[in-house]
């Protein structure tokens, strides 16, 4: 068993007005050293598959289909082997 964490987020050139709004109420609180803010989505999948290989396989072809939208959004994920009980 193996676990993928996905991190999805928007790409550079294209406007997070949640970002924005977070942005600037970090300002508004006095955090102003902020200068910039990116906010995105996580996901964590166990995928029950033999190998490294395999999960990440798994793990990309569902971001490409599923949980990223490749005009708009990027992704990154890590896969580690859950231990065995």
């Amino acid at each position: 068993m193996f676990l993928a964490q996905v991190h999805v987020t928007y790409k550079p050139s294209i406007l997070d007005p949640q970002a924005v709004a977070i942005k600037n109420a970090m300002h508004r609180l006095n955090f102003t050293t902020v200068d910039a803010v990116t906010q995105g989505k996580y996901f964590e999948l166990t995928l029950d598959v033999d190998s490294a290989e395999q999960a990440q396989a798994q793990a990309e072809a569902i971001c490409d289909q599923l949980l990223a939208n490749p005009n708009m959004e990027t992704y990154r994920y890590d896969v580690k082997e859950l231990a065995q009980s």
